[in-house]
Parts: C-alpha cells; sequence; structure tokens
C-alpha cells in the first residue's frame, strides 16, 4: 500500500517503513505523529481525496531532528560593487512511516 501526503507545503509518496525529512514537527526521538492530509491511498483499490480523504491518515515515527545543508542567497548589482552572501539552514524533521490507515 502507498499514499501521497502533504506536509509542510509539499507532497510525497510514501509506503511502510519509508523514511523522509520533512519539515520541522514538534516532538522528541521515538515519539509518533498523525499526518492527517492524505491525498491518495493506492493499493488494491485506488482512493482519491478532494483535496484530502477523510479519517484517512499516515502515522509516522520521529527518528532525528536536525537541520538541512546550508543553502546560500547571492544578490549582486553589475557595475556597482554591490554584493550580499547570505546563508540558511532550514530545520528538518527525518521520520520512518509507520503505517498508512485508511478509513
Amino acid at each position: 500500500m502507498w499514499a501521497v501526503i502533504e506536509t509542510g507545503g509539499k507532497q510525497y509518496l510514501v509506503k511502510e517503513d519509508d523514511r523522509l525529512e520533512i519539515e520541522k514537527k514538534e516532538g522528541e526521538r521515538g515519539d509518533r505523529i498523525k499526518l492527517d492530509k492524505v491525498l491518495l491511498i493506492g493499493g488494491e483499490a485506488l482512493m482519491v481525496g478532494r483535496p484530502y480523504i477523510e479519517g484517512a491518515y499516515v502515522e509516522v515515527e520521529i527518528e532525528k531532528q536536525g537541520r538541512g545543508k546550508k543553502l546560500v542567497v547571492y544578490k549582486k548589482k553589475r557595475r556597482k560593487g554591490y554584493e550580499v552572501r547570505k546563508g540558511h539552514r532550514q530545520y528538518l524533521t527525518t521520520v520512518k512511516v509507520v503505517s498508512i490507515n485508511q478509513p
């Protein structure tokens, strides 16, 4: 069974026992979270949400809280000597999909 979920403004195709990095979710290592924005569930029968499937959720377990790679934002105006460099590291949560539950 597989599902398409939405979290942190992004969509992910997940199966049971998958690991993925999502935008930061509150919680400690080992905590379980229910992600209820399920757009699509596939398997023997296909279920499509409009926009979400009511009563369906994906249960995930937090494995790690951390930060992603540094993204560099660079601005420059030609011939003016203007340059600005800024760095940013996004907070991420690594989770493992425990189960996909349909209504």
